[in-house]
């Protein structure tokens, strides 16, 4: 019978934290009880750094439940990075693992469908949203521009998947090998090429707590992913740098016919314009490259993508780690 992990990152999820684990256990008993995992099953709550009681409350629930085990980071370093560091821990003790958020807002029951589909032969199954009714009207529009423009800059991503999947083992050991430090799972595991299945789910309203995800920090999430995944926006740099040489030749012949042909008056309107919107032009691109030698600058330094600082696992008394993943 195969070990399941539910892997959880949690960043100060104090007010959600007690729910979250009573559902978490009844499901997890559940499918223990009907034979569908093995009781070696563990969830797994990832503490990136939060600053209330979210590690006390992981350490008083390892205390009163094996069923429950904890990873604490030496400092916050992101959901991504949290994500990855339960999946790495977990993969060596697990059959299959899946990830999802602390928030309540992932169906719990999409869990049992999830496992049929690896049982069926899919090392990655993907929980894919079947509404946002929840999301707000702006959330909404933009979710589905950002999936939209990442697929048309050539990125091959799940539409409305987010980070609910389950993991075979085998997958998860294919997942380690890609070491880049810029990390977008959800552009990275389709790259993996195993079979897949997806289930569809309602995503519900967050049960309590504040979204992690703020406006600033979803367009810093998209710029991850843009530039992680795709290098369309550095060609299309060059496509409209040969655009406006073209214009530029065609200005030239203009200017030409017009000095020969006794009309040239300068345009005060012209000339500006054209400063302005070259120059504009100019930085643009200049940012787009920076960014992109940004990331090269920061894959370059091989810096650990995560610290472990202690890990509970089946034993009551925490246990310090300084596992590092490169």
């Amino acid at each position: 019978m195969d070990a399941l992990y539910l892997v959880v990152p949690c960043y100060n999820e104090e007010a959600v934290l007690p729910e979250t684990a009573r559902v978490l256990k009844e499901k997890m008993r559940a499918l223990m009880e009907s034979g569908r995992i093995s009781r070696k099953s563990r969830i797994v709550f990832v503490n990136d750094g939060s600053k209330d009681r979210t590690w006390e409350l992981i350490v008083q629930l390892h205390r009163s439940d094996p069923l429950f085990q904890g990873i604490r980071l030496s400092r916050n370093k992101g959901h991504q990075n949290a994500l990855l560091a339960g999946l790495m821990t977990v993969r060596e003790s697990c059959d299959m693992a899946i990830s999802l958020d602390a928030d309540l807002q992932d169906d719990v029951d999409a869990i049992d469908e999830m496992v049929e589909k690896y049982r069926e032969g899919c090392d990655i199954v993907y929980g894919v949203r079947s509404a946002r009714q929840t999301d707000t009207a702006f959330k909404r529009k933009t979710a589905e521009t950002f999936y939209k423009l990442l697929r048309f800059l050539g990125a091959d991503i799940v539409y409305n998947h987010a980070d609910y999947r389950l993991m075979s083992r085998r997958a998860l050991d294919a997942l380690e090998g890609f070491s880049e430090v810029n990390l977008f799972l959800r552009g990275l595991v389709p790259m993996l090429g195993y079979k897949t299945g997806t289930v569809y789910y309602a995503r519900k309203e967050r049960f309590a707590g504040e979204s992690k995800y703020p406006l600033k920090k979803m367009i810093s999430f998209a710029l991850e992913g843009i530039t992680s995944l795709s290098v369309k926006p550095l060609r299309m740099i060059t496509s409209l740098g040969a655009m406006i040489f073209l214009v530029s030749i065609l200005m030239l012949a203009y200017f030409l016919i017009r000095h020969f042909t006794g009309h040239t008056i300068t345009g005060w309107t012209s000339t500006v314009v054209s400063i302005w919107a070259i120059g504009g032009l100019q930085l643009l691109s200049m940012g787009v490259i920076g960014e992109y030698i940004g990331k090269i600058y920061l894959e370059t330094k091989h810096r650990p993508k995560f610290i472990i600082e202690t890990y509970l696992e089946d034993e009551i008394n925490p246990r310090p780690s300084s596992r590092e993943m490169n």
